[in-house]
């Protein structure tokens, strides 16, 4: 239980470091991603304006009706949201890992919104 409550007690401490930096410059939108043991999910979101510019997740019907999952289901998270971003207008933005570390499914969907067009 104790390992558990620390995990979450680092991760919080890695969003705030983020949050430090991030709270001087709003000018670009920013990449969010939240990732549960089994979904992933992505937005653009303006902070200036306090709007969610582009969304993905694996929730939705087109991604779960592909029957993916892990690494390649977070492929086509990625390119979704930078696919939406793009219609929205937004071309470069700041990636928020929010506390997940860089790797596995967090690091395979940024390459993905990388890929199809996204600038970070």
């Amino acid at each position: 239980m104790y390992r558990i409550i620390n995990r979450r007690r680092v991760r919080q401490l890695r969003k705030m470091r983020f949050w430090r930096r991030r709270s001087t410059d709003l000018t670009k939108p920013r990449l969010c991603i939240f990732r549960s043991s089994r979904h992933i999910q992505a937005q653009v979101i303006d902070d200036a304006k306090g709007v969610v510019l582009a969304c993905a997740s694996s929730i939705e019907a087109d991604v779960k009706s592909t029957g993916l999952r892990g690494k390649t289901m977070a492929v086509k998270v990625g390119a979704l949201v930078a696919e939406r971003a793009k219609s929205a207008g937004v071309t470069s933005v700041v990636f928020d890992r929010n506390g997940f570390t860089y790797h596995g499914r967090v690091q395979v969907l940024a390459d993905s919104a990388r890929e199809a067009g996204l600038q970070f």
